[in-house]
């Protein structure tokens, strides 16, 4: 995949103190292009659709949200805390505006925590459904694929 504007543009605003404090890139100098097309290959090797997480993610998030910021067993195979923050979140790519809503998704097999957890957000889940980006290596919400399989379950 090839930088395009739009691409650019998007990183600029992924860089710390333009959408949020720490921004979407970690320690990763990498492009944009190159950590989705390493994640993407990494997915595919390790058999996991972005459709299919998103979907998980997605329904993790909106069981999550009935424990208001509680913790709330769901499936009987993860806990899942949703906090939400006051105020909204632009998208780097400028294709929407997102509320604050974090969901905190740990393995916990027959109700039992298993210290494995995976943390996104309602913007990031966005990043990830849409252009399978899922940050760069050292940022706060970076989701790793092989962690994400195990912690989803898929």
């Amino acid at each position: 995949m090839k930088m395009s504007p739009e691409f650019t543009k998007a990183q600029a605003n992924m860089q710390p103190g333009e959408i949020t404090a720490d921004g979407f890139l970690g320690d990763d100098a990498r492009p944009i292009v190159d950590i989705i097309a390493d994640d993407e290959a990494e997915m595919e090797a390790i058999g996991v659709g972005f459709e299919q997480a998103a979907a998980r993610m997605r329904h993790l998030m909106a069981e999550g949200r009935k424990g208001l910021e509680e913790p709330v067993t769901v499936d009987n195979q993860w806990i899942v805390r949703v906090s939400e923050a006051r105020g909204f979140l632009p998208s780097p790519f400028e294709d929407g505006i997102f509320r604050k809503v974090n969901a905190e998704v740990e393995l916990a097999p027959g109700g039992k925590p298993s210290g494995e957890r995976i943390l996104y957000s309602e913007l990031g889940l966005h990043l990830f459904e849409k252009y399978h980006f899922m940050q760069g290596k050292g940022a706060p919400f970076r989701i790793e694929p092989a962690q994400l399989k195990r912690v989803l379950k898929l």
